[in-house]
């Protein structure tokens, strides 16, 4: 079956999970069933479903009528023999219990076409096991959505051993018609991917503590702050539950055997039923305050032992054959939101140094988990990383958080962190500053765009966590405000033409950044705005200076002041946005701009923006370099063929001469 003929999908089960893939379904144009075993819970799926596309309508992501449509195109039904009649994709996402997924697979393939292809939306068991109790295995495989699933881009496409490579194809082209990021799992393996770096992380995190090496707060300051991970270690496990992870453990605890064993302080949380968020009580106590991680109390020696465990879980996972490098990192950034890929934070903390930590907690402990997989130390030894010893060559333009698109003679800037909504970091900048340079001393560029990955930022602000990591210094602050001023200024300064294309949110340092462009685009779903008084801050980046010229200075303390958010169509009645354009439409109306830009007169264009910039700062200084440059553009090639251009009456073909 090609994707072509899938037009039908049924839903089994309609619990958070059942009803979020359903949604997203349906919002993707097919025809869904949402099944459940009895009327109360299908009936609240759906519920759920109807009130979420209506939050979706509120806030401007779809219209009513696009809404009301995918809504119109699920059907609740319960069913199995009637929902599953015309399937031609069947996704379970029922409880996570071998016992009850096999039982409805057994019930399932007797009443299920012959063509109807099998995905489960499971987190961790074995697919290989789940598709022998069909008749169909080669038709069977993993499709395991992140919750919420309309908002988390990372489908798991993962491989069972009987699982056809047709099926894959399908499955995978199946996610990205939903609009998701499919990674492909090649062989059946416990935790999959992002599982399998997430929860011997949170492992080790309590074998840390239980060891007295560290307490709680360290760990998480450590996680959060220091290696830049969205959550703690044990406030991610509060939040998820201890229970959810405690079971992927003991699953894999029997599949893997003993370097999987489930830290005594996760049973014993267990055991209680301190189950994190959930029950009130956890690591941290949510009836007294709940989480409290300070930001200074991150520790090295327990940096080095997580990067060193998680080193060798994608080890395992590239030595098994499960994924590749690319792979792991793109599924973990997507998946686990961290801030770079496992495999890229093992790279730049040192494999070597990584595998001395494991071998001396090894010889310490005597304790399985710490046994270095033969292909980290293979990779240790040889000075190469996951991703190889080659840094590119001079003057590449492939970076880790930016993506640079050449469109004729248009290059298209990416901002590309969609998993954290392009928040800014310090590598981020590195990389900016790097492409921006390479950019402006390339003739064949004639102008720059510049967006965000992802349709729900162009950038969300400054990356907080990972900044927070310096605590109450000011030091590493004012050397973190000039760092952005100077790399922002770049793209100000920059001779050719800056569009900056905005698509969701664009707050604080993406605010910053967007105010250093000539021209700006956005869409009608955009909020844009300056939180930094929120956070007891201000702009940093050259907001408090850059902003005022834009919109003037009365608008320009209002939207500080306030640090409140602003739609589009208030933020182009205030003249920070050029046009504002239908949801959809940002790029391509933003690169005919561009285009459009890179049709002018490169020297006229350079000598203006120099011109404007002088003149705001000192007037008559300006009025200088408008009159030094005047006369310049007298002696061009391009001024002889605008005015033979105009009496031609056609288009002129600017050269920069």
């Amino acid at each position: 079956m090609e994707l072509d003929d899938v037009n039908s999908i049924t839903v089994l089960g309609a619990g958070n999970m059942g009803h979020g893939i359903a949604e997203v379904a349906a919002l993707a144009g097919y025809d869904v069933v949402l099944r459940d075993i009895n009327e109360e819970f299908v009936q609240n799926g759906y519920d759920q479903i109807e009130w979420s596309l209506g939050k979706l309508a509120e806030k401007d992501q779809m219209t009513e009528e696009e809404a009301d449509a995918a809504l119109e195109r699920v059907t609740p039904i319960v069913d199995l023999g009637e929902a599953v009649a015309d399937a031609d994709v069947v996704v379970e996402a029922v409880p996570e219990k071998m016992e009850i997924k096999k039982e409805v697979y057994g019930e399932l393939e007797e009443k299920a076409p012959d063509h109807t292809v099998f995905a489960t939306n499971t987190s961790s068991l074995s697919i290989t096991d789940l598709s022998e109790v069909t008749e169909r295995p080669e038709q069977f495989c993993g499709m395991h959505f992140f919750n919420p699933p309309v908002r988390m881009p990372l489908v798991e496409v993962i491989s069972g051993a009987h699982t056809a490579d047709e099926t894959m194809d399908l499955v995978e082209g199946l996610a990205e018609s939903m609009g998701k990021t499919p990674v492909r799992v090649r062989k059946d393996s416990p935790g999959f991917i992002v599982n399998r770096i997430l929860v011997p992380l949170m492992n080790e995190a309590a074998w840390i503590v239980h060891d007295d090496a560290a307490t709680v707060e360290e760990v998480d300051s450590t996680t959060k702050f220091d290696i830049g991970l969205p959550m703690g270690s044990f406030e991610l496990a509060d939040q998820v539950g201890i229970d959810v992870g405690f079971h992927v453990l003991e699953y894999m605890h029997e599949v893997l055997g003993d370097a999987y064993e489930p830290c005594p302080l996760l049973a014993e949380k267990v055991e209680n039923e301190n189950l994190g968020k959930k029950t009130g009580k956890g690591f941290y106590d949510y009836d007294n305050g709940g989480v409290d991680i300070p930001t200074d109390a991150a520790r090295d020696d327990v940096k080095h032992r997580l990067l060193a465990v998680m080193a060798n879980e994608v080890a395992a996972l590239v030595e098994n054959d499960v994924a590749d490098a690319d792979a792991i990192d793109r599924a973990v950034m997507l998946g686990g939101g961290f801030p770079d890929g496992p495999a890229k934070m093992a790279d730049d903390a040192g494999l070597s140094t990584l595998v001395e930590a494991l071998d001396e907690l090894r010889e310490e402990t005597g304790a399985e988990r710490y046994e270095v997989v033969d292909t980290l130390r293979e990779l240790a030894e040889s000075d190469d990383g996951f991703h190889g010893s080659d840094e590119g060559e001079e003057g590449s333009l492939e970076f880790d958080n930016v993506r640079v698109e050449m469109e004729g003679a248009v290059a298209h800037v990416v901002l590309d962190r969609p998993h954290r909504l392009n928040t800014i970091s310090a590598d981020l900048m590195d990389d900016l500053s790097d492409a921006i340079d390479a950019l402006s001393d390339d003739d064949e560029v004639r102008a720059l765009l510049l967006t965000g990955a992802g349709d729900r930022a162009f950038s969300a602000g400054a990356d907080v966590t990972s900044m927070a990591a310096g605590g109450a210094d000011p030091i590493p602050a004012v050397e973190l405000s000039r760092k952005g001023q100077k790399t922002f200024g770049k793209l100000e300064d920059c001779d050719k033409p800056v569009v900056v294309g905005i698509d969701g949110f664009c707050l604080g340092g993406g605010m910053e950044l967007a105010a250093c462009a000539d021209l700006r685009v956005a869409t009608e779903r955009s909020e844009l705005g300056q939180p930094e008084h929120n956070l007891g801050l201000l702009p940093g980046w050259g907001g408090t200076v850059r902003l005022q010229r834009i919109v003037g200075t009365g608008r320009a303390k209002e939207i500080i002041f306030t640090a409140e958010r602003y739609d589009a169509e208030t933020m182009a009645d205030y003249g920070f946005i050029n046009d504002v354009v239908d949801n959809g439409d940002l790029e391509a109306e933003a690169m005919e701009l561009a285009q459009s830009l890179a049709g002018g007169p490169p020297v006229a264009q350079r000598y203006t923006k120099r011109a404007m910039h002088r003149g705001w700062e000192d007037t008559e200084a300006g009025l200088e370099v408008e009159a030094q440059a005047f006369g310049i553009l007298f002696t061009t090639d391009d001024l002889m063929e605008g005015v033979m251009a105009f009496s031609s009456d056609r288009e002129p073909e600017f050269e920069g001469k």
